[in-house]
Parts: C-alpha cells; structure tokens; sequence
C-alpha cells in the first residue's frame, strides 16, 4: 500500500481510509480482500504481543553464476535488501503462541517476489533444525513465486533441502503447520508449502505450481473459475481448511494445543 491516508482496494476497487485497513489486520473492511503483509507484520500479527526474537539473519546470498537478464542478481539482492530491510526473502524468529513455544518461518513477498534460493532453503532447514534442538512445534507462513531462477539449479535443489529437514521433523514427532498466502506458487508449493501436518491457506491465495496463464495457452482449454485458489483447492482436499485472517492466530493456538494434548 502507498505511502498516503487513503488506497484503493485491489478487488472491490473503492477508495478506503488506510488506517482502517491496517486496524482490520490489512483486509479490506468493504470485501474481506487480504493485502499482503511482510514477513515482520506476520510475526507480529502471529506471535503473542507480537513479540519475538530473530535468528538466522547473517545468512546472505551469493551469486554464484554471476548470472545476469535485464540486471545483474547481484544489484537486484541490493535493491531488495535496500527496499524490504531484510537480507533475504524469509524470516526466521522463536517465541511464543498462546503460551506455546514456536518457530515461524515467514516468507515476504516483496523479497525478488519470495523467490526460494539457495539462503532461503537454507534457513528453511535451520528453522526445522531449531525446531527439533528446542522440540517445539514449526509453523511456516508462505507467499511465494517459487524457485529464484537467477540461481539455477541451486535453488531447485532447496526443494530436496526443505523437504529432508521436515521429513526429520516429523521423524522427532514435532508438529509442522503450513500457512499458505497469496501468492503461493512453483518449487515452494512442490515442496514445503504443502507438506504441513495441517496446511491451511487465506481466502482467495493463489496456489499452484505453474501459473493458470501458463496452463490455459499449454492444454488449450478455458480453466475452471476459481482455478487454483484456496477455496477450489480445499474443495478438492488439498488443503485441510480455509481461514480468514482475523482468525488465524486463534485456529492455529487450538491446533497446537490439539498436536501437542494441551487442554486450554
């Protein structure tokens, strides 16, 4: 959203007052449209008295091809880091959910669009591992374009990375919640975004591997409305269930306290 007192809503389209926006945990109050948030407003928003402690930040990228399209990988890190003030496209901190000690590993957009490189599947595994030292429950918050191509076969390779990590979570009987946002798409819904004990998502998230775009001019065919968004994944039970912003905080407490048998 910009910098000024009043935005427009990117579905219903009517001018509202930002700051109504922002009480109503940025959705829109007119549509329930949910803007997307930083990995720093999740945290605080997920956390309780949105207190937390960061970790895993020393980890930069590097470009290890020295590849270059429109830009050097190498000036687009230093516009995103310059941009979001974060050193990557995920956040990791520990603390506390009603009560209940977890890691949350969030992603943010605004990072080269939550692209998953090599740093970001690195700490992906770290939370996990944390995780596992600390047994404590894992929660990761995705919003994603899918694998950062700028590093190749590097970062595909963060989905076998990703995935080992939350396969020894499970081994050590620790619960992974998956929260999936808008957008949600390529390598990370191939690999983490959907491996949750529970994976649940925000209304209307886009959510897929290759873009509808993409699969309409490949088979030819006119999708479905609604293709690829929570409401026709759950629908098809790919996901466990749908869950409004508002409430998300409490339905994942309740479902830590049903993982781990601990009465309210």
């Amino acid at each position: 959203m910009s910098d000024s007192l009043w935005t427009r809503c990117n579905n219903c389209q009517r001018i509202l007052y930002k700051a109504d926006i922002l009480e109503n945990l940025s959705v829109c109050p007119a549509c329930s449209f949910h803007f997307r948030l930083s990995s720093r407003e999740r945290l605080a928003i997920l956390f309780d008295d949105g207190r937390y402690d960061v970790m895993d930040q020393a980890i930069l990228p590097v470009d290890f091809l020295k590849f270059v399209d429109t830009q050097k990988y190498s000036q687009r890190l230093e516009n995103s880091r310059k941009n979001t003030s974060l050193p990557e496209a995920t956040m990791n901190a520990v603390g506390t959910m009603g009560g209940i000690k977890v890691v949350i590993s969030a992603m943010d957009f605004a990072f080269m669009g939550g692209s998953m490189g090599s740093v970001v599947g690195e700490k992906i595994a770290r939370a996990a591992e944390r995780a596992i030292k600390e047994k404590v429950p894992l929660i990761i918050v995705s919003c994603s374009g899918g694998a950062r191509m700028q590093e190749g076969a590097l970062s595909l390779m963060q989905l076998i990375k990703t995935s080992a990590a939350l396969a020894r979570l499970e081994e050590a009987k620790l619960p992974f919640i998956s929260v999936i946002t808008d957008p949600t798409t390529g390598g990370t819904t191939a690999s983490y975004a959907l491996l949750g004990d529970i994976n649940i998502a925000e209304p209307n998230a886009l959510i897929g591997f290759a873009g509808p775009r993409v699969i309409e001019q490949t088979i030819k065919e006119k999708l479905p409305k609604g293709f690829q968004r929570s409401e026709f994944l759950l629908a098809r039970g790919m996901l466990d269930d749908v869950v409004p912003r508002k409430g998300l905080r409490a339905y994942i407490i309740r479902a830590l306290r049903l993982f781990l048998n601990r009465p309210q």
